[in-house]
This record gives C-alpha cells, structure tokens and sequence, in this order.
C-alpha cells in the first residue's frame, strides 16, 4: 500500500474514533460526574501515551528535558486536558450531545482570530465574512433556530461549549511553538493534566467511586478522544504528501458523529443542528479555500 493510501485510511479511522466522543460522552455522564469522567479519562490516556512512548522508543526523550521544559507542559496542560475538556464535559451535561459537540467545532475559527493579536497575521474581509458566516451557524444553533427572539435554550452550556473552542484554540497556538516530540508533548500534557483535575475534584465534590459504566465510559474517552486517536491522526500527518490531502477529513466528523448520537443516544436531530453546523463547516472551508481562490 502507497504512503498516500496509508495515510487516508488513517485517516478516515481517526475520524470515525472521534465521530463516538459525543455519543461516549453524554452516555457516561447518566452514570458520573463529569469531573470525575475527566480525571479517570486522563488517566488512561497518560497510560496509553506512556505506553506508546516506550514502544516508538522515545521514552529516552525525557532524560533531554529540563525544569523549563516541565514548567511548559504544566502550562499547556492546564489548557488541555484540564480547562478544556473540564468546560467541555460540563456543555455536554448541560446541551444536547448534538448542540455541544457541533458547537464545539468551532475552534478553527476562534484561531483565526486569536491568530491575528498573537500571530500578528493579517487578515482579509472575506475571511471576517466566512468567521461570521460560523458565527451564525453558532447562533442558529444555540437558540434552537430561534434567530430573531435570541432566546438560547440554555445559555451557560452554549457559552461553556464556545468557550471550550477559546480553550483549545489557545493551546494549539502555544502548543505549534514548542518543537518537542508530539507524542512526549501531549503526555506531559496529560500527566499534569491529571493532576490539576484531581485537585479539582479534591478542593470541590471530593473523588468518588464511580460505577461501572461511568469508568468504562471514561476509560473508552481516555483510549479513544485523548489517547490512541491522537497517535492514528499524528501518523496521517506524517504518511501524507501534503497536509490539506487529510486534514479535510475531520470535518465529517461532526456530520458523522450527528448520525451516531441519533442511533445511539436517541436524540433527534433538531434542523437547527444541522443548519448550525454546515455554516460552521462551510465558513471554516471557505477560509481554506480563499488562497487557491485570491489566487
């Protein structure tokens, strides 16, 4: 099989592991606390990057750190796992599945935007007028299609879910500067990621027992969104010619994942999701596009 191939078919398999996160997600939370799903989903998936680490042979790479190179990863860490899913997992608790993880998607385009104070990139007016044309996929979904009342179904989990976007959008911008081996980068992430989460727990619920099905549900959440997906993905990356010819996949996710959340969860799909995330999807396209079409 030619590198090309390879990479499409992984591809496509990490596109449909992450295409299960929101069904994943809103299941375990009927069984533990969303907190509680995050500190043992970061668990297993510092494990499973411990794990991956020690069979590229890379595990050799920590003797090369030092004290600024931790204090980095305590930083990057606190974005993501910590903040990020920690504001995340609370949407999904409070939205439909379909409303926070459609919502959700629309980091890409608050990194346009945090791109130009912290990346001092320029930009055009037909890129200000496809970031409002997500934006108000954003608005169509929170208020349910309810665009001219402005009422949102509710507000704080549109807000958390938006807000999780700002969260990851920082740690790419950060996380692009720093040159270290990814896999080593994310579980340092990860490591002090878990932490945080755990002193969180400790200083607010207290750590809980959780059921059965609420630590398979996080243990799957830890293998599949934070763990071994991350690695598939990386590995898409580096096989493919160009990163345009497989970065375009992952936006059938959320298409996919709408499809999943209705058999699986039983949500019905609401056509203001639906409408919400094409103007989404399409804004963040057509950002893509503008070079190939300015030129």
């Amino acid at each position: 099989m030619k590198s090309q191939s390879k990479a499409f078919t992984y591809a496509i398999t990490a596109t449909l592991l992450w295409s299960t996160i929101g069904s994943a997600f809103k299941l375990t939370l009927r069984h533990i606390a969303f907190a509680d799903l995050l500190l043992f989903a970061t668990i297993t998936s510092t494990l499973v990057l411990l794990i991956a680490l020690i069979i590229s042979g890379k595990i050799e790479l920590l003797k090369s750190l030092k004290p600024n190179d931790y204090l980095k990863a305590a930083a990057l860490g606190a974005l993501n796992p910590f903040l990020y899913y920690l504001v995340l997992l609370k949407a999904y608790e409070l939205l439909l599945a379909q409303e926070a993880g459609t919502l959700n998607y629309i980091w890409p385009v608050v990194l346009v935007l945090l791109s130009i104070p912290m990346l001092k990139q320029k930009i055009s007016w037909l890129s200000i007028a496809a970031i409002l044309v997500s934006f108000a996929g954003t608005i169509v979904i929170g208020t349910r299609g309810k665009l001219f009342e402005l009422h949102f179904g509710n507000l704080t989990g549109v807000l958390l879910a938006v807000s999780s976007a700002i969260f990851w959008a920082l740690f790419w911008i950060f996380n692009v500067k720093d040159k270290k081996d990814e896999i080593l980068k994310l579980f340092l992430n990860f490591c002090f990621g878990s932490v945080f989460i755990l002193i969180y727990i400790i200083a607010t619920t207290g750590l809980q027992v959780p059921s059965i099905w609420g630590l398979a549900g996080s243990v799957y959440a830890g293998i599949v969104e934070m763990g071994i997906t991350y690695i598939i993905w990386l590995k898409a990356l580096q096989l493919s010619s160009t990163t345009a010819k497989v970065s375009n996949l992952v936006y059938l996710s959320p298409f996919i994942s709408l499809v999943i959340i209705h058999f699986v969860v039983g949500e019905e799909i609401l056509l203001s999701t639906f409408l919400g995330l094409i103007l989404i999807v399409g804004g963040i396209l057509f950002q893509q596009l503008l070079p190939k079409i300015t030129k």
